[in-house]
């Protein structure tokens, strides 16, 4: 990248970081959450953010749909400011929509007649559904063929991702051999990096890079929030999140029960960074450690579980068009509520209550 195509990639980021009142905007670190299709939520509420103007996006942690919805940020950010990571955002999902088109998993009649978003009737989705427990990735697909990396390249242009300074990204994604996180930053981004953040185990081969075999990211860091604190400036952290914490009822069909397990394990390493960051806090705010050493952190979650929570792990291979705008709009709405309440918090205090979210109601 030649010096001036850097300078006007950098100007596009700062036109991007202004608001109508002139006002210096507030800078925040951004994580983002996986959950297949469930990412146009994210995308809704990262669209809102950059319309809204007031804030500055300093660093983005993201895994899997989080991964991907991060590294089309920083491309459209790169490109044209907030307003050419809008368009890139939802050129993404559109090319996403378009590329599940002749997918064979898709509603059923019932589930369209009665507005339902779940596919847990859909002749494909069972028929693949039960395939992916008696026979591996390996045995199904073994060309390892996955359009979904063919889209990434197509829709994001890593080079310029890589030489943008304006924004840092975080991408993680599980280290199958240890069982470790592994954290790829954005000075060495490629696709492989981003795909091995959303490689489902029971889906697709495992993502080979420098030797090593990688994993969904979801299972050691939904998103990763370690590195913002030493790697960003910004104390502030706005966690979207699609997976909910919390569910009304015990799960009794063996899909239900399935579908929970899943989603307390891709919960487990952020509820374990809460109960780390609130213990820092705590100690902060005792005396007892140094402020000018470690860093105190505000948390905030940015969420729509009455809406989300009744969509079932199906739905997140539900690539309709309709379904994705559906959720951008959630997320939009649930960005909206968010900075009506809150924006007034950020840089100040934390607006959700971390004890409670590592202790329950116990």
């Amino acid at each position: 990248m030649t010096g001036t195509k850097q300078y006007k990639v950098e100007a596009g980021h700062r036109r991007s970081t202004k608001d109508g009142s002139g006002k210096k905007p507030k800078t925040i670190n951004l994580a983002l959450q996986g959950g297949g299709a469930h990412g146009a939520f994210s995308w809704g509420v990262v669209d809102k953010l950059l319309e809204d103007g007031r804030i500055r996006i300093e660093a983005v942690s993201g895994t899997s749909a989080g991964a991907m919805n991060a590294v089309v940020l920083a491309d459209g950010l790169a490109a044209d400011g907030s307003e050419g990571a809008r368009e890139a955002l939802h050129q993404f999902w559109k090319a996403v929509n378009n590329a599940a088109s002749l997918s064979p998993v898709q509603r059923s009649p019932l589930d369209l007649l009665t507005g339902n978003w779940n596919l847990d009737y859909s002749p494909g989705y069972l028929f693949f559904d039960i395939l992916s427990r008696i026979a591996s990735p390996y045995e199904l697909n073994p060309l390892n063929i996955n359009p979904l990396r063919e889209l990434l390249i197509r829709q994001v242009d890593f080079e310029r991702v890589r030489n943008f300074s304006g924004i840092k990204l975080f991408i993680s994604a599980t280290h199958v051999r240890t069982g470790r996180i592994r954290v790829f930053e954005k000075e060495s981004l490629a696709p492989e990096h981003v795909m091995a953040s959303a490689c489902v185990p029971f889906v697709f081969h495992a993502v080979e890079i420098d030797g090593e075999s990688y994993w969904d990211g979801a299972y050691m860091g939904n998103p990763a929030l370690f590195p913002f604190i030493r790697r960003s400036e910004a104390r502030d952290i706005v966690i979207v999140q699609i997976n909910p914490l919390e569910r009304g009822e015990s799960p009794r069909t063996a899909r239900d029960i399935l579908d929970r397990i899943n989603e307390i394990t891709f919960n487990a390493s952020l509820v374990k960074e809460f109960r780390a960051i609130d213990f820092v806090t705590r100690l902060l705010d005792e005396g007892s450690l140094d402020e000018k050493r470690y860093k105190r952190l505000f948390i905030h979650i940015i969420a729509a579980e009455s809406e989300m929570g009744p969509l079932g792990v199906s739905s997140k291979l539900n690539a309709e068009w309709s379904f994705l705008k559906h959720l951008r709009d959630l997320g939009r709405r649930a960005a909206e509520h968010w900075l009506d309440r809150n924006f007034s918090g950020l840089g100040e205090r934390s607006t959700v209550d971390l004890r409670s979210l590592y202790h329950g109601n116990s």
